[in-house]
C-alpha cells in the first residue's frame, strides 16, 4: 500500500524534480547514463553494507550496488565525458527517519572540475529543484574546520579523542556501542551538534574534511592535510557528498585494504575489491563528482519529517 501523508502529491513533486534535474543537465550537455545495479564487487567502506544475492543457476555472489560510482568512473576512464545518472541504490541495514534500504541517488561527474567548482554547480541545481517550495537564503560555504570553530568552538584537527569525548559527555549524548576511533567521535559530534545548529532554509556546504575521512577523494597536503571533499546540508540534513576524485590506483588500493582491516575488526564480512575500478583509475580524467539523495531532497521540498512520507512504498509494508 502506498505510504506517506499525501503520496499522490509526493509523486507529482518527485516527477517535477526529476524533470528539472534532466533539463538542468541537458542544458549543460551532461550525458545521462545507466550502469548495472548488480555487480561482482561490493563496497569496502566499513560503515556501508551491501545487500547480496546470487545467480539462480550457480552460487556466485553478486551485490546490489550502494552507489553507481564505480561503474560511472569506468565510463569516465573510457572517455564518456561529463555524465550523470538517476539510479536506485541499496544499503543493507539502513532504516530510520532519513534512511531506507532502497533509495534514489543522483550522481554526476565533471571532468576538469575540482570540488569547489562542483559545489557551485550543485548549488545552482538545488535552487532550481527547490525554488517553488522554499525561499532559500544565501548559501554558506565553510571549511570543516571553520564550521566546527564557528559552531562549537572546537578545532577538529587539534582536539584529541579525550577532548572530543568530554564534549560529547557534556552534551548528554548516548555513546553506547560506539567504537573508540577518533573519526567516530568526530562524526557523532557532526551529526548531533554541528548539523542541527546550521541555519534553516540555507544551503550549507562544508568542505576540506580531515584526511582520515577521504574515502575516494584526493588529499591535499596542507598543514594539516585535508581531503578535497564536501557535504551539503539543508535544514539539518545531509543531502550530498562530493569529491575531487582520487585517480591514483595504488593509493585507492591501500584505502580499500585499510577498509577491509576495519571491517574485520568490526566483525563484518570482507568485501571483494573492485579490480576493474582500480584498473580504470589511471585512465580517468581529473574530475569531481557528487552524489545527491533525491528522496532527502524531496523531504526538504515538502517539509517531511521522515523519508517514509515521500516514498510511494516502504520496505516494512
Amino acid at each position: 500500500m502506498p505510504s506517506g501523508s499525501d503520496p499522490l502529491a509526493s509523486l507529482k513533486i518527485r516527477a517535477r524534480i526529476r524533470k528539472r534535474i534532466r533539463a538542468f543537465f541537458d542544458a549543460l550537455g551532461v550525458m545521462e547514463v545507466e550502469t548495472p545495479i548488480l555487480a561482482r564487487a561490493g563496497v569496502t567502506d566499513p560503515h556501508i553494507d551491501s545487500l547480496q544475492t546470487s545467480w539462480s543457476d550457480h552460487s556466485e555472489t553478486v551485490y546490489l550496488q550502494t552507489s553507481p560510482e564505480y561503474a560511472m568512473k569506468r565510463l569516465l576512464a573510457a572517455g564518456s565525458g561529463p555524465i550523470y545518472q538517476l539510479s536506485k541504490v541499496f544499503r543493507h541495514g539502513e532504516r530510520g527517519r532519513q534512511h531506507h534500504p532502497e533509495f534514489t541517488m543522483l550522481e554526476w561527474y565533471r571532468p576538469g572540475y575540482d570540488h569547489h567548482r562542483l559545489m557551485l554547480e550543485l548549488d545552482d541545481l538545488i535552487r532550481k529543484c527547490l525554488s517553488e517550495h522554499l525561499d532559500l537564503e544565501h548559501s554558506v560555504f565553510l571549511s570543516y574546520r571553520q564550521a566546527w570553530l564557528e559552531t562549537i568552538d572546537i578545532d577538529p584537527f587539534t582536539a584529541n579523542t579525550e577532548q572530543l569525548k568530554a564534549y560529547i559527555d557534556q552534551q548528554g549524548i548516548d555513546v553506547s556501542g560506539l567504537d573508540d576511533e577518533r573519526d567516530d567521535w568526530l562524526q557523532l559530534i557532526m551529526t548531533h551538534c554541528i548539523e542541527p545548529a546550521l541555519p534553516k532554509n540555507t544551503p550549507f556546504y562544508i568542505y576540506d574534511f580531515p584526511s582520515s575521512q577521504a574515502a575516494l577523494a584526493r588529499i591535499r597536503h596542507d598543514n594539516p592535510p585535508v581531503a578535497e571533499r564536501f557535504e551539503l546540508y539543508i535544514n539539518g540534513m545531509e543531502l550530498a557528498n562530493g569529491f575531487h576524485e582520487l585517480i591514483d590506483a595504488d593509493e585507492q588500493r591501500k584505502r580499500f585494504e585499510m577498509d577491509l582491516i576495519k571491517r574485520q575488526q568490526m566483525g563484518k564480512v570482507a568485501m571483494p575489491i573492485d579490480e576493474k575500478l582500480l584498473n580504470a583509475l589511471p585512465d580517468m580524467p581529473d574530475c569531481a563528482g557528487v552524489a545527491v539523495g533525491v528522496d532527502r531532497l524531496l523531504m526538504v521540498a515538502v517539509g517531511a519529517a521522515a523519508i517514509d512520507e515521500v516514498l510511494s512504498f516502504v520496505v516494512d509494508e
